[in-house]
């Protein structure tokens, strides 16, 4: 596998790094396990000092880091400052909460004579393997919960994103984090396996393609250890009749095109009751047409090249698969520059059921759009999807749409906002798009050994 920093924008090479070798791989292993027997020893009040410190430090460069983000998967720098922040607020999140989240649980029991609690312990080192849409975020969401519980991390990050691995690994230095806690290493797939059979290692959290995540869970049941999968998704947005079709259609316009479209979580699958959906798509395609595409350093520019040429490359022979097996495309917003790795916006209807592209995911500017005849089938062709990451609705009637929201089989829905995130709200799917959760308590105790503590008078009859 070749690490590279490959510019979206011009195309250029910028920087290659060499695959880490089996000793590497093993020296880090080390590393981390003896980071781990200290670390775990750690106060909760040293351990948030790190914490607090690394947000300090994005925060102070980063403008340094956001460039990173820019360079190496074309984001806009906007949206890359954007997610240096939130990677800010997840450290702090967790230094300022941790210690109350990992403290003994009371049990209460039929028997009055036993005193039990459930105590949290860490359980040795965890290895994530990170997708390169969200170079850092990615990274933040993990780490900072497995450094709260006292757990040491490995790094498998995506090919393209070198720069911005090695770049986390020396904030984290900086921070104070001990030598070995947290490594970055340019990994083949053969030295997944080689990793999770080390009885050092307790699990693996992933982020990625279902094809990736069936491959490193299957290593990991092998290997008797814990994973974690946030895989792909195709998240409805439904708009209902009694609709703000304003504010729906240029949120809808955000969901769909924030990170060219290359987000797990973006609306990919537009959802609009008959009575309104005429005039949602005049809106929409309004919105759209308002998008400038460019330069991702540019400050005006609103839509960002996909991350390489190859993904644009791939995303059109998806599009045109979709098309051969029945389905309307039509492009647009305004045509997208030739230089560089850019995806014209593309709106994609007439998707009939025995069309497999209603169970795909385009990762990338294409909007899918259905027609419903009202709620209760907005609800159904919602729920006709394979993947259950996130999802929307749209109605003035709040509790209407939590009724909704109930009904749709996802491990996320937002009323009147697309999918999003953020420090204090947990993320995870079901169906094809996962299992466990990141962030808030649930994240923090997915690699933590729930121990029961009993306690009882040896006199006591149990």
């Amino acid at each position: 596998m070749a690490y590279a920093t490959v510019n979206p924008y011009t195309g250029e090479k910028v920087k290659e790094f060499p695959t880490a070798t089996e000793k590497e791989v093993h020296a880090a292993i080390d590393a981390a396990y003896t980071a781990y027997l200290d670390w775990k020893e750690t106060s909760f009040e040293t351990r948030a000092n790190v914490l607090n410190q690394a947000a300090s430090i994005l925060r102070r460069d980063n403008e340094k880091y956001a460039k990173f983000l820019t360079l190496e998967m074309g984001k806009l720098f906007k949206e890359a400052l954007g997610e240096v922040e939130i990677c800010a607020q997840i450290f702090e999140y967790y230094a300022k909460h941790a210690e109350k989240f990992l403290s003994p649980t009371p049990l209460t029991t039929e028997n009055t004579d036993i005193d039990a609690k459930i105590y949290y312990e860490p359980q040795g080192i965890v290895m994530a393997v990170e997708p390169w849409n969200f170079p850092f975020y990615q990274i933040a969401r993990i780490l900072s919960a497995q450094l709260a519980a006292g757990n040491t991390v490995l790094l498998k990050h995506a090919s393209i994103v070198p720069q911005s691995a090695n770049a986390f690994e020396e904030l984290m230095l900086e921070a104070g984090l001990p030598k070995g806690a947290f490594k970055n290493l340019y990994l083949s797939h053969e030295h997944i396996p080689l990793i999770l059979n080390d009885h050092r290692v307790c699990g693996v959290a992933l982020t990625g393609s279902e094809g990736a995540g069936a491959e490193v869970a299957a290593h990991a049941g092998k290997a008797l250890k814990k994973s974690t999968l946030e895989l792909g998704g195709a998240d409805a947005l439904i708009v209902l009749e009694d609709a703000d079709l304003e504010k729906a259609a240029e949120l809808a316009v955000s969901g769909r095109h924030s990170n060219a479209g290359q987000v797990c979580t973006a609306s990919k699958r537009f959802i609009v009751v008959d009575q309104v959906y005429d005039r949602f798509v005049e809106l929409y395609k309004q919105g759209v047409a308002k998008l400038k595409a460019g330069d991702p350093m540019d400050p005006e520019t609103t839509l960002a090249p996909l991350c390489s040429q190859e993904a644009a490359d791939n995303l059109k022979k998806q599009v045109e698969k979709a098309k051969a097996a029945g389905a309307k495309v039509e492009a647009i917003g305004a045509p997208v520059p030739e230089q560089g790795a850019f995806f014209q916006p593309l709106l994609m209807t007439d998707i009939s059921d025995d069309n497999d592209a209603r169970y795909w995911e385009f990762f990338g500017p294409v909007t899918q759009l259905y027609r419903a005849k009202d709620e209760d089938d907005a609800i159904r062709i919602a729920n006709d999807s394979p993947f259950g990451l996130g999802g929307s609705v749209y109605t003035a009637d709040h509790q209407r749409g939590v009724e909704v929201a109930k009904k749709i089989h996802t491990g996320m829905v937002y009323i009147n906002s697309p999918t999003t995130s953020q420090a204090d709200l947990p993320f995870g799917g079901v169906g094809r798009s996962g299992y466990g959760r990141e962030l808030i308590d649930l994240g923090l105790k997915e690699f933590v050994n729930h121990k029961l503590i009993a306690v009882t008078d040896i006199d006591a009859k149990i």
